[in-house]
C-alpha cells in the first residue's frame, strides 16, 4: 500500500516527506516504548508512535525505518522537525487516531507486522 494511501485511511497530515508519497508499505510496528522498537523492529517497516522525542527520530535513522506515523494528534516540536528533515528526509504524518486503531485499520488494509527478530538475537 502506497503511503499516500495510508494517509486517507487514517485522515493524516503529511507534516514531512510530502516527496515520497508513493512509497510502497507492506509492514508496520506500533511502540512507544523505542527500546522495543530497537529490539524487535527491523528496517523497511512503517513505525506506529505517539513518542514525538528526539529519540524516535534517532532510532529510525539507525533502524531504516521507512515512514513515521504519530498517533493521538501528537506533534514533534520544531526542533525534533529540523533534525528530522535532516537527517532521515521520510515521510511523517499525523493522526488523531489511537494507535489501536491506526494499527487496526492498517491490518484490514493489507499492513502486516514486520517480522520480528528472534529473541535470541535480541
Amino acid at each position: 500500500m502506497k503511503i499516500k494511501e495510508i494517509i486517507d485511511l487514517l485522515d493524516g497530515e503529511v507534516i514531512a516527506g510530502e516527496h515520497d508519497l508513493e512509497i510502497e508499505i507492506s509492514s508496520a510496528y506500533s511502540a512507544d516504548l523505542l527500546s522495543d522498537v530497537l529490539a524487535l523492529t527491523e528496517g523497511d517497516t512503517l513505525l506506529i508512535t505517539g513518542t514525538v522525542t528526539l529519540q524516535v527520530i534517532r532510532v529510525a535513522e539507525i533502524l531504516g525505518i521507512t515512514a513515521i506515523i504519530f498517533i493521538r494528534g501528537k506533534q514533534p516540536s520544531d526542533d525534533v522537525m529540523e533534525v528530522a528533515r535532516k537527517r532521515l528526509n521520510i515521510p511523517m504524518i499525523v493522526t488523531k487516531k489511537t494507535m489501536f486503531e491506526t494499527s487496526g485499520i492498517l491490518y484490514k488494509n493489507g499492513i502486516r507486522p514486520c517480522k520480528n527478530r528472534p529473541a535470541s538475537e535480541v
